[in-house]
């Protein structure tokens, strides 16, 4: 039951950064969302936050979705 989950900011169609719990940290694509990665990774709240979302939604539904196996 490897389940991932991404929190992604997009404007006007472009990517600007993203939340990966496989990587643990936002990561910027763009020279203002690295900024914006940058101050999200040094606020342990936010963090955590985005972290326990993984907990909370994905693991909770993943029998819903997918069945007992």
């Amino acid at each position: 039951k490897d389940i991932q989950y991404i929190y992604s900011n997009y404007y006007n169609k472009l990517e600007i950064f993203r939340f990966d719990s496989n990587v643990g940290k936002f990561v910027g694509y763009t020279e203002y969302g690295v900024k914006q990665a940058e101050y999200r990774n040094n606020d342990p709240s936010i963090i955590a936050s985005r972290r326990a979302q993984k907990e909370a939604y994905c693991q909770h539904n993943i029998d819903i979705w997918y069945g007992n196996p």
